[in-house]
């Protein structure tokens, strides 16, 4: 159950109306009681009047006349008295010993009871002869004040309820006025600049009051324009600001209440502006299932000064995040800013330059070992081996070294072709290239009884590029080829024209290269691991031909490939605008 409060306006009108009725009250009764006593006082003089009267009719008379004339005198005399004046309970006469000469009764009073008022007077002839004893009722002293009192009780309870209606007529008046004040006031903190009130029928301070807040609300609308302009403005600034950022930004409340998310973040976290926006960042949930970002913004709370950063899952994009506070220039603490990098890359680049390392740590480290253990033989024991021996050796230790070679010269051409530098581009053929690679490379192919087929369609004219860096990569097509193509089997060599372009393809009958795999088999330290591919390398070879075919010759390179049923590599070399150019 509430409890109803009474305000002090309250409390003075209430105290006001019983000081009120209290003080009517005391002089009502004050009034009557004065009233009664003069009545009182009025109507004991009326019966003395009439005693005397009596007595001085009764001797004037009784003069001279016989006891038995007296006492019919005097009856005869009362009777008429007592039938005219009905208050008169009784008359009596007595002589001067006391002795009861006459009594005579009203019939109206009939009854034992006393009369209220009883009035002795003496009767003179020369000399006191006795006295008359009038006893009145009263009953015109009581209707008079039952009458006067009840007039005024009327009198004094209408003079109480015009006074308690002025009162609250007044009270109410005030109190509405306060109460239009009141809905102004909550108007303009509800943000309703410029809301004005209608003051009628009100005094005249009031309507001061009401000028005075109609001019406030007007000033208080005015600045409320300018300032939703300026502010809007640079709302619409940080709104801009934080829309374009490159890296995904959510800003959230002190409740943890998103209240703003640029594109990028959208993008990144997978979900719309509507999803986001006025929900709870802890409840996001990441491709795993997990609230990845609860127990993060748990340990930001803890401390609000410091940075807390951390990577999340979303989609295979692992995504670094970043919690910072976020206060007004008071220093005031408002919320935090979580911003999201998308780092895949850079993650992935880093596992690659690991195996990279790793790779190439291993590559050399074969060469290394097998040449040192030969020439350490040769060495120590080269006089006690035969001619066929050494030569053996000797070859074994050359084989070594151009495999070395090979892979220091990836490297250089790695950090040489990423590099911005300009390949200096001649007219060449680029079927005679072709030829001689494969040419180059058959010593290759025979070791494990592969047949290399060359074929050629159309006529292509000689143009631009960089011979030595389009023969290094139709080389490493090639040696891939047969790196992965099992012993006794074919690969299959085409180059042709089309849509102005130079067309190479190498065609192998090896392991094949999965879909996932295929869209990453060009990057560089990228390299297939798995029961299939076994063989090692420094995942740069195919690198190299992508960034020598498409950033220095503005060709296209390109894979087709069926798991267990071979790969087809290639790239297209642009002819016109080396034409053009001649």
């Amino acid at each position: 159950m509430n409890k109803v409060s009474l305000t002090t306006q309250n409390r003075l009108i209430i105290f006001g109306l019983i000081l009120s009725t209290i003080l009517i009250m005391a002089i009502a009764i004050f009034s009557v009681l004065n009233i009664q006593k003069k009545l009182n006082e009025g109507y004991q003089n009326f019966g003395q009047v009439i005693s005397k009267t009596l007595a001085i009719e009764s001797s004037e008379i009784t003069k001279g006349l016989s006891k038995a004339d007296i006492y019919n005198t005097l009856k005869s005399h009362t009777d008429s008295i007592l039938k005219s004046h009905n208050d008169i309970v009784f008359i009596e006469f007595t002589d001067k010993e006391g002795n009861i000469i006459y009594s005579g009764k009203n019939d109206l009073h009939k009854s034992d009871k006393r009369p209220n008022i009883t009035v002795s007077s003496p009767s003179y002839g020369n000399t006191p002869v006795g006295s008359v004893t009038v006893g009145l009722s009263g009953n015109i002293i009581s209707q008079i004040s039952s009458t006067t009192r009840a007039s005024l009780l009327f009198v004094f309870a209408v003079a109480w309820l015009v006074f308690a209606f002025v009162i609250l007529i007044n009270t109410y008046l005030i109190t509405r006025e306060l109460r239009i004040l009141h809905d102004g006031v909550h108007k303009i903190s509800s943000g309703n600049f410029g809301y004005k009130i209608e003051g009628e029928n009100v005094s005249n301070e009031v309507q001061e009051l009401f000028n005075s807040f109609n001019d406030m609300s007007a000033r208080l609308h005015l600045y409320e324009e300018q300032n939703i302009e300026q502010l809007t403005l640079e709302r619409n600034k940080l709104e801009a600001v934080l829309m374009s950022i490159a890296n995904g930004v959510v800003v959230c409340d002190n409740n943890d209440t998103v209240v703003l998310v640029n594109n990028h973040a959208q993008t990144l976290l997978e979900v719309t502006e509507e999803q986001m926006l006025n929900t709870s960042i802890q409840n996001y949930i990441d491709t795993e299932g997990n609230y990845c970002f609860k127990d993060k913004i748990e340990e930001f709370k803890s401390d609000e000064n410091k940075f807390v950063t951390f990577n999340i899952n979303v989609d295979k994009r692992i995504i670094k995040s970043i919690i910072s506070p976020m206060h007004t220039r008071s220093g005031e603490y408002v919320g935090y800013i979580i911003v999201l990098i998308d780092v895949t890359k850079e993650t992935e680049m880093d596992l690659m330059r690991s195996q990279f390392i790793s790779n190439v740590s291993h590559e050399l480290r074969t060469p290394v070992t097998v040449l040192r253990s030969y020439i350490d033989t040769l060495y120590t024991m080269g006089n006690e081996f035969d001619w066929e021996t050494q030569k053996e050796f000797i070859g074994t230790i050359n084989n070594e070294i151009i495999r070395l070679n090979t892979m220091v010269n990836d490297i250089l051409d790695f950090s040489r072709l990423d590099s911005n530098v300009e390949l200096e581009k001649t007219y060449n053929d680029i079927v005679r290239l072709v030829e001689n690679c494969v040419n180059q490379i058959q010593i290759l192919a025979e070791g494990k009884n592969i047949t290399l087929e060359v074929s050629k369609d159309g006529d292509i004219p000689e143009f631009l590029f960089n011979y030595d860096s389009i023969e290094r990569a139709v080389r490493n097509l090639l040696s891939n080829a047969i790196k992965y193509s099992p012993d006794g089997k074919r690969i299959y060599v085409k180059i042709f024209k089309e849509n102005d372009n130079a067309v190479v393809t190498v065609k192998d009958e090896g392991c094949g290269i999965a879909p996932e795999h295929q869209k990453k088999i060009f990057d560089r330290f990228y390299r297939v691991e798995n029961n299939t591919h076994t063989i090692k390398g420094t995942g740069l070879g195919l690198h190299l031909v992508k960034t020598t075919i498409e950033k220095h010759h503005g060709g296209k390179v390109f894979v087709d490939s069926v798991l267990n049923e071979g790969s087809t590599f290639g790239f297209t070399l642009p002819i016109e605008v080396a034409l053009e150019q001649k």
